[in-house]
C-alpha cells in the first residue's frame, strides 16, 4: 500500500484538482451543489477563504506528487469531512481512501479536540460507504438530502463517528499494522 500524507492545499495545487474534475457529475460527487461546473480557480479561492474550512492535498509519500484532495469543515456543533477525492485514477481501489479518512479523523479528534465527525456520501457510492464503515462511521438514518444532477435525483446519506468508536477501532489494529501516513500541516 502506498504511504500518503496530507499537506496544506493552496492555490499552487488548483491545477491538479481542476484537472481531476472533468464533468458535472464528478463535481457534484466531489463537492455537492456548492460549486458550478467547470470548477474554476475563483471558486476555489472563495472556498479557501472560508475560515472554517481546512483543505489538504493528498501526497504520495514516495514520489511527493499530489494524488488527491480532502477537507475538514468546522461548524459550531460539528466537524464535517468532505471533498475526499483520489484524483489519480491509477491510485483508486488501493486502500488510500481509508488512509485519508484516518488522517482526517486523527486531525479532527487530536488536533482540533472534537468528539464527533460526520460526512455525506451518495447512496450509490457503495465503495465509499464501505470504506467509511470500515473506519467506524455509521449511517444516520434520519438525515438524508436529495440533489438534482441533470435529469437524476441523487440521495446523500449522512454518516457519523464518535471519537470513542474511532479509538476502539484503532485499538483492534495491531500496533505494527497501523496504516502508514502522516500529516504535515
Amino acid at each position: 500500500m502506498t504511504a500518503i500524507r496530507l499537506d496544506k492545499f493552496d492555490n499552487t495545487n488548483y491545477k491538479d484538482l481542476i484537472s481531476w474534475i472533468d464533468n458535472e457529475e464528478a463535481l457534484m460527487q466531489f463537492a455537492g451543489p456548492l460549486f458550478k461546473f467547470p470548477l474554476t480557480p475563483e471558486q476555489l479561492d472563495d472556498s479557501l477563504n472560508d475560515k472554517n474550512r481546512i483543505a489538504f492535498r493528498v501526497v504520495n509519500h514516495q514520489t511527493d506528487l499530489s494524488i488527491g484532495h480532502c477537507e475538514i469543515y468546522i461548524s459550531e456543533n460539528s466537524v464535517k469531512l468532505g471533498r475526499i477525492l483520489i484524483g489519480d485514477k491509477e491510485q483508486r481501489g488501493k486502500g488510500m481512501g481509508r488512509q485519508i479518512v484516518n488522517l482526517l479523523l486523527d486531525f479532527t479528534f487530536y488536533k482540533l479536540n472534537k468528539t464527533v465527525a460526520e460526512l455525506n456520501v451518495f447512496d450509490w457510492n457503495v465503495g465509499a460507504i464501505k470504506c467509511y464503515e470500515r473506519v467506524g462511521f455509521s449511517i444516520n438514518p434520519g438525515k438524508k438530502q436529495e440533489r438534482k444532477i441533470k435529469d437524476q435525483i441523487w440521495t446523500a446519506l449522512n454518516m457519523t463517528i464518535d471519537k470513542s468508536i474511532y479509538e476502539e477501532g484503532k485499538k483492534t489494529v495491531a500496533a505494527g499494522a497501523l496504516e502508514p501516513g502522516g500529516l504535515a500541516v
